[in-house]
């Protein structure tokens, strides 16, 4: 069960807290991945233990003989950060049993890894992890492509996207897949808590990474992570991207906890969905008329996507009856009773 943070998120309290990651890392400039990983460790009220798959944060942060980490840190495979850490989790725990360690010490067990890392190569080190119950907060950085070996397409990139092994040309316009709902597949583990959250939001981010770090049992957040190179963006637009895919709605917020979904954040008005793609280069050739079915494609999948998360908190609140009258007059579906 996650538990409420011990303490308030208080900015000028934080800014007292010492930096874990260090500046002078080789990350590009603009890099939200960074930022991420600043508001989750400012987020930590106890020690922590990284276990980093391999891409653009494990590069660029542990170059060789240099390190941006000032707490325990582990490069793992791209395929195996789950596994790592919950190795060494299961070590500490026999430690504990021993009497090596003390039984009322606290460290937090955390894994990281980028989208290539989390919805493809690490999945199945991931979900054996997740289904095995290990106490550890697995925190994936979405940037939609493998940006370290050369912005090749993964299966978080979204639907059109102009990648170097899905390009936009004559033949296809962009890749010809939806992106993959790593966050829906995490809950279909039913662990304790999950969310998805955004660097643009840090009160709501470093909110959740308290929740995950405080639960009992497997935790997991999945996290925006604008990568200017990939997106094809000015340096300085990241976190003004992830505040757009926000506002409209390609990447809500929300988060579940003992099986209750919240959605944490919903804009006043959704937002159009081509202001988020417009000032990414990835997108150009959608804004051609040739291209106009699959933007709209696009568009209608992230709206779907939307209403389908506001239909299932709805849910929650409803009996079946109740709810058996919502989807009559929103889509004039007539279930039984017995359904």
């Amino acid at each position: 069960m996650a538990e409420t943070a011990k303490k308030s998120l208080n900015l000028k309290e934080l800014s007292k807290k010492p930096e874990l990651l260090t500046g002078g890392h080789r990350l590009c400039a603009g890099c939200t991945a960074s930022v991420v990983m600043r508001q989750m460790l400012l987020a930590a009220e106890d020690p922590v233990i990284i276990s980093n798959a391999t891409g653009c944060l494990e590069v660029a942060t542990t170059i060789y003989p240099y390190s941006a980490w000032l707490t325990p840190w582990i490069h793992s495979a791209f395929e195996n950060s789950a596994a790592t850490i919950t190795g060494v989790e299961s070590m500490y725990n026999s430690l504990k049993r021993q009497g090596k360690l003390p039984v009322d010490k606290k460290i937090r067990f955390i894994a990281l890894g980028g989208d290539g890392g989390t919805y493809d190569i690490g999945l199945q080190s991931l979900s054996g992890a997740l289904e095995r119950g290990h106490n550890f907060t697995y925190i994936c950085y979405d940037n939609g492509a493998y940006m370290n070996t050369g912005i090749q397409r993964s299966s978080a990139s979204p639907l059109g996207a102009d990648t170097t092994t899905t390009p936009a040309g004559k033949v296809i316009a962009g890749k010809q897949q939806y992106r993959k709902d790593l966050t829906a597949i995490v809950a279909a583990h039913n662990i304790p808590y999950l969310a998805q959250a955004s660097p643009s939001h840090w009160r709501d981010l470093m909110e959740k990474v308290r929740k995950a770090l405080n639960t009992e049992g497997p935790a997991f957040l999945n996290v925006i992570a604008p990568c200017h190179r990939g997106w094809r963006c000015k340096i300085d637009e990241g976190i003004e991207l992830a505040r757009s895919a926000v506002e409209t709605c390609f990447w809500p917020l929300y988060e579940i906890a003992d099986g209750k979904l919240t959605i944490n954040y919903k804009p006043r008005q959704r937002k159009p969905l081509q202001e988020w793609m417009e000032p990414q280069g990835r997108f150009n050739h959608l804004f051609k008329p040739e291209n106009a079915a699959i933007l709209e494609r696009l568009k209608e999948r992230v709206k779907l996507d939307w209403h389908l998360l506001l239909d299932l908190e709805i849910k929650q609140k409803l009996d079946l009856k109740e709810w058996q009258g919502v989807l009559k007059d929103k889509y004039n579906i007539d279930y039984p009773v017995e359904y």
